[in-house]
């Protein structure tokens, strides 16, 4: 007994859709490498060829996957391997096991982000701390959209914002998310929600900056909400898309009214910044 991860193949036009059913099939957060294979995880042998089975009914049914037994590891301290303290502008992410090295005028984010996605060693987290760094205003409210271990919410009130609300589907990332605001002295003005960002971000706005760094696909129907939920003259920052994407991408933006101001990549992954005029 022990874990599998399942290594699937598809249609790139079909990536996305197909990343998302296998999260909702397995519960399990989805890696995807430079050549485009989607890898997933599997709690057994059985489970691991159920899955794959299931991909005839998949957004993809043509899509090919193989499984793999993995090694035996302590994952509630595995995670840590690797992760090590991070500069973009003035904004340093360390673990809490590394010490403190800051210069004059940076200020830092202390994060642990344990099985929430979101540690800043991820291109499209660097490519949205850039951005944020870059657009924060002192006093701003802030919106972050599938907020996952806390990193842009805590990164925007530690950069100056006045108060940030991280909106979560995955409840357990919350608790984490909660524990690393704690963690940085910002939980009076760090708030994360349980639910759904698009039926909640309307109701919370207006704000000053929302952020988004999810799936292309989840950051289009999140349109709508981002345009009810920010200020006019407001900033969005979408994140979690692949530089291939922007294509996509940037027509549906610019036909909900936005303007483009400013755009990034980092390790393959690409952010844009757009304004609600």
């Amino acid at each position: 007994m022990g874990w599998w991860a399942v290594d699937v193949r598809g249609e790139a036009a079909r990536r996305d859709a197909l990343a998302a059913w296998l999260v909702a099939r397995t519960g399990q957060a989805v890696e995807q490498r430079d050549d485009g294979t989607l890898i997933t995880f599997a709690e057994d042998e059985t489970s691991a060829d159920a899955l794959i089975a299931g991909l005839a009914t998949s957004p993809d049914p043509s899509a090919t996957a193989a499984r793999r037994a993995l090694v035996p590891v302590d994952w509630t301290t595995h995670w840590r391997d690797g992760l090590g303290a991070r500069r973009l502008g003035r904004l340093v992410v360390r673990p809490s096991w590394i010490p403190p090295d800051l210069r004059p005028g940076e200020v830092e984010v202390v994060l642990d982000p344990e099985m929430a996605f979101g540690s800043g060693e991820h291109g499209s987290t660097r490519a949205a701390l850039a951005m944020l760094v870059r657009l924060i205003r002192p006093g701003d409210q802030v919106l972050d959209l599938g907020s996952g271990s806390g990193i842009l919410s805590i990164a925007a009130v530690r950069l100056g914002a006045a108060r940030a609300t991280g909106i979560e589907v995955d409840a357990e990332a919350n608790h984490v998310a909660r524990r690393n605001a704690v963690q940085n002295g910002v939980q009076s003005t760090c708030e994360f929600l349980d639910g759904d960002a698009g039926a909640l971000a309307p109701l919370l706005g207006p704000a000053d900056l929302i952020l988004s760094n999810i799936l292309r696909t989840a950051n289009l129907e999140l349109l709508p909400a981002v345009t009810s939920a920010l200020r006019p003259g407001g900033l969005v920052v979408f994140s979690g898309m692949e530089e291939g994407e922007a294509p996509l991408f940037r027509p549906s933006l610019t036909a909900a009214g936005f303007a483009t101001e400013l755009e990034t990549t980092d390790a393959g992954w690409w952010a844009v910044a757009a304004r609600r005029p």
